[in-house]
């Protein structure tokens, strides 16, 4: 039991390091190997949280552990990526020295998953479903985004590309914390009255992503925010 104790923990802390990593490579502008440790991240959350059920331990200090992990892999990583491409983008030359600040301001997504993460930790709400977007959703579509645009974003055809992916990260960051309830992958059966929404969900994402390859990633994510709308606050 001494040993198993601190598999969870240790699980998280590989969450971490993806996050760590992700976020490395997301300024050297390697954004393809920033999502595939994204998503390695995401897997480590997934397994530490069921190894934690299956083993029947928990912490106070795991549960802290897993929220800075998480903020890591899915606050930095991501900002960091919109970062990298935004400061490469040409900006309207009214706006002079300020071009080289804009940037900066992806960081807001960061401190905003943060505070979507205390939020989860307390919101007894959110057993069920989500109020908010959740911080993984938030990273896979900047990054699936980023991997799949990134040249049409820094190719300087537009002045206007690095103010909208700002524009865009402020209001995800938005979304991150507003009071929209959003549905949960989590099936308490497999009748198709109760999970509807789910299979509907599940299919059609995999409809999007056959067909848009890395960029369906994140049509599945803003598909999931406009279901969501639609079917959870009724």
């Amino acid at each position: 039991m001494g040993i198993t104790k601190h598999i969870p923990n240790t699980i998280t802390s590989c969450n971490l390091i993806c996050g760590c990593i992700a976020t490395g490579c997301a300024m050297h502008e390697h954004y393809t190997s920033a999502l595939l440790f994204i998503i390695l991240g995401a897997i480590f959350d997934f397994f530490d949280g069921m190894s934690a059920r299956l083993l029947h331990v928990s912490s106070e200090i795991g549960k802290e552990l897993d929220s800075l992990a998480d903020d890591i892999t899915f606050g930095v990583a991501p900002a960091a990526m919109v970062y990298s491409v935004c400061k490469s983008c040409v900006y309207p030359s009214f706006l002079g020295g300020l071009a080289a600040y804009l940037p900066y301001i992806a960081f807001v997504m960061a401190a905003f998953s943060a505070i979507r993460l205390a939020k989860f930790n307390l919101d007894t709400r959110q057993t069920t479903s989500f109020i908010g977007l959740p911080t993984p959703a938030n990273a896979l579509f900047w990054g699936a985004l980023i991997v799949a645009h990134q040249p049409t974003f820094t190719d300087g055809s537009s002045e206007w590309v690095g103010i909208g992916l700002i524009v865009g990260s402020l209001i995800f960051s938005y979304l991150l914390v507003a009071e929209l309830p959003m549905f949960a992958l989590k099936f308490k059966n497999l009748s198709w009255a109760d999970n509807k929404i789910k299979y509907v969900f599940v299919l059609s994402s995999v409809v999007l992503i056959c067909i848009l390859g890395i960029s369906g990633i994140s049509a599945v994510i803003l598909w999931y925010i406009i279901l969501s709308a639609f079917t959870q606050n009724k």
